[in-house]
């Protein structure tokens, strides 16, 4: 399978259209005895990371295997979700934290994790202060936060630009500036694969943060009422339909994948200047790209400012880790495993050198020696400084929200892009599934 966002980033509860997939792999259910069992995303490279930790763990461990079985992302999502409700989940449960994780944690359907970090206080201080957020629910943590940061990156191909003559923008009005200058040479501003929803998301969640500052969307999240109807989010949500009339992003957006990778093809062969997207892609880029990546084509900032906006330039969104829970159904043993596994089987070593070997940035703090020596240096030093420096790293809006909620927001993200409702209108559902 092609990477995606959420093969890597994890998608949270947004499901792009196609969710009927086969598993690719091993058991499922409560895990045998002595053992436990593991579902996770695959596609590559980060299955092969993900395998590679089971097997170093179970090799380790003869008498205690953990048996994994991998799905590619949107059946996963409907599969983990049917298990769960029906108390037939595996042991240790792959996914996102936030809304999801809330509405697990409230039905008594995971493990709380709060005592077992308390035992284990050197652990919980090895990995990033910001990555437990996400996990925690109501002051107890109900997830291992594991994998990589992977906050949203505009990318740009230098190559276009030196074509056309221009510079990377440094503020939104550069943006819209450059809109007509791309689509004069045939060359579309911004790739987007708008089919799956959560690609158009980021968008919204830069424009919210530059122009109203972080607590607009937090409002939301904590169902303040007609929080989404608030100036800066209805300006917010205007601008982005600017820039989409302007002709902003590829023609026929609105069919292209992510889980294809044809957005990542159109920067990587010069058919698009730009797109917004998570640090995942710097792995596609170079994997896909062929050398354009090593020839230092690929340009990446952080998102520009708006003029007049509020936001602290620092902040960034995205998904500031990946999570593992344990199913409060589980037995005794099987729970044991699982914390066995989170004790002494995730970020080891041999893990956080490959991840870092993909282009990713591990959760687990003091790796700078390693991100230096690695032939990605400047990328994942850029991508470490934005996640340890943002004074606020709001997680993917599908991800924070209720998987209702998260449902709501990608359907009407699809009408805004697609112009068929206006920012008012796209306010007002929103606030009807948020308000408290």
């Amino acid at each position: 399978m092609a990477l995606s966002r959420r093969t890597l980033l994890g998608l949270a509860a947004a499901v792009p259209a196609s969710a009927a997939l086969a598993a690719c792999g091993g058991s499922s259910g409560p895990g045998k005895s002595g053992g436990a069992t593991y579902w996770y995303l695959n596609g590559q490279p980060q299955e092969g990371v993900r395998s590679g930790a089971v097997k170093a763990f179970n090799k380790a461990n003869p008498d205690t295997q953990i048996e994994d079985t991998t799905y590619q992302n949107d059946a996963y999502k409907t599969k983990i979700k049917t298990a769960i409700g029906a108390g037939q989940a595996p042991t240790i449960i792959w996914g996102w934290g936030g809304g999801t994780l809330r509405a697990y944690a409230e039905a008594g359907q995971v493990e709380d994790l709060t005592s077992w970090f308390g035992e284990h206080a050197d652990l919980k201080k090895s990995l990033f202060p910001s990555s437990f957020g996400a996990a925690t629910v109501d002051g107890k943590i109900y997830a291992m936060p594991c994998e990589t940061v992977q906050p949203i990156i505009l990318y740009y191909n230098r190559k276009v630009f030196d074509k056309v003559g221009v510079k990377p923008p440094e503020s939104w009005d550069d943006i819209m500036a450059l809109v007509p200058k791309f689509n004069a040479k045939g060359i579309a501003p911004f790739a987007l694969g708008g089919q799956s929803r959560w690609t158009n998301m980021m968008w919204l969640e830069f424009l919210f943060d530059r122009i109203g500052g972080s607590e607009v969307f937090q409002a939301a999240i904590e169902g303040e009422k007609n929080a989404w109807s608030h100036p800066d989010a209805i300006k917010a949500l205007t601008k982005l339909q600017d820039l989409v009339k302007a002709g902003g992003f590829v023609k026929g957006f609105s069919s292209i994948t992510a889980d294809s990778n044809a957005d990542q093809a159109l920067l990587y062969t010069g058919r698009a200047a730009m797109m917004l997207h998570g640090a995942w892609s710097y792995g596609i880029q170079q994997a896909d790209g062929g050398d354009f990546v090593s020839s230092g084509s690929l340009g990446y900032m952080t998102f520009p400012p708006v003029e007049g906006g509020k936001g602290d330039l620092s902040d960034t969104v995205g998904n500031p880790a990946q999570y593992l829970s344990i199913s409060s159904k589980a037995g005794a043993e099987e729970k044991k495993v699982a914390k066995e596994y989170f004790a002494k089987g995730v970020l080891q070593e041999e893990e956080v050198k490959q991840w870092i070997g993909n282009g990713s940035v591990p959760i687990k703090l003091g790796t700078e020696k390693l991100l230096a020596a690695s032939d990605n240096a400047d990328f994942l030093q850029f991508t470490y400084d934005i996640a340890s420096k943002a004074k606020v790293f709001v997680q993917s809006w599908d991800q924070a929200l209720s998987p209702t909620a998260a449902e709501t927001l990608l359907d009407n993200i699809v009408k805004l892009f697609q112009l068929s409702i206006s920012p008012k209108q796209f306010a007002g559902n929103l606030n009807a599934v948020t308000n408290a």
